[in-house]
């Protein structure tokens, strides 16, 4: 008898942890496969840091998910979200009327416009007629790509695409591009790296337009998923309003990544 209570018991326990287990969704989180510091980074050990990353944890604590970090090459990131090898992503994408023919968005968290950095030694405007007669690094599959094949190309600007932002930095501090059109706060983290400060300094940030830039950064989600959708809209609220989100973005920023 007591070893068949004992049994019912040892039952019960494991039902219990069950439900417990079941009740954090696990969700697949795309980050882009590629060092975009302040935001993602592997450390030594290959484990992601950075803001965006602290930010996935305190919207997934909030919401009461089991998130787990899945790196994808950038330019294949919604093909994986779409097809279902990730649930979410979470790598400063801008919520932009042509990704949402696609995907859906969460609410923004984020927004920085973008900016132009060269040579230290080069005088010009981050304009169509400042760049007539350069060549301009983008990363593929960006919003920049489809910035400076709109204002820039038609203007004179060779535009030159990256498969990853690192190369593109890699090839304005040797020389081989005069110019590189990037997110400003991604840009300006380049620019105090020995690398960058040995070589460039930010030339400013390009005209608006919201048709193209977006309106901020939000988490790509998979259309037609509204209970995580709601989540997460939630969560964001909530780390916003708690506090949670200023104490990990003071961080890495003296300002106000959230933006306008």
């Amino acid at each position: 008898m007591k070893s068949a209570v004992k049994t019912i018991a040892l039952a019960a326990a494991i039902g219990l942890a069950a439900i417990s287990g079941a009740a954090a969704q696990q969700v697949r989180v795309g980050f882009a496969a590629e060092p975009y510091p302040p935001f993602t980074s592997p450390d030594a050990s290959g484990n992601w840091e950075g803001w965006e990353v602290d930010f996935m944890k305190a919207i997934c604590a909030e919401a009461k998910l089991d998130c787990v970090v899945t790196p994808v090459a950038w330019d294949g990131i919604i093909p994986a979200l779409t097809s279902n090898k990730i649930d979410m992503i979470i790598g400063s994408m801008s919520i932009t009327p042509e990704r949402q023919q696609t995907i859906d968005f969460s609410d923004k968290y984020y927004n920085s416009l973008p900016g132009v950095i060269g040579p230290k030694d080069a005088k010009f405007e981050p304009t169509p007629e400042g760049l007539a007669d350069k060549t301009l690094g983008v990363q593929v599959a960006t919003i920049h790509q489809v910035y400076a094949n709109k204002y820039f190309a038609p203007a004179g600007t060779t535009v030159k695409e990256y498969q990853t932002q690192d190369e593109a930095n890699n090839d304005l501090a040797a020389g081989r591009i005069d110019a590189v059109q990037a997110d400003s706060v991604a840009m300006l983290e380049f620019l105090k790296s020995e690398q960058g400060a040995a070589c460039c300094d930010m030339k400013g940030m390009v005209k608006d337009d919201p048709e193209v830039l977006g309106l901020g950064v939000g988490v790509g989600l998979r259309k037609g998923e509204t209970e995580l959708k709601d989540k997460i809209n939630a969560a964001i609220k909530a780390i916003r309003e708690n506090g949670t989100y200023d104490t990990f973005s003071k961080k890495y920023f003296d300002f106000d990544i959230y933006g306008g």
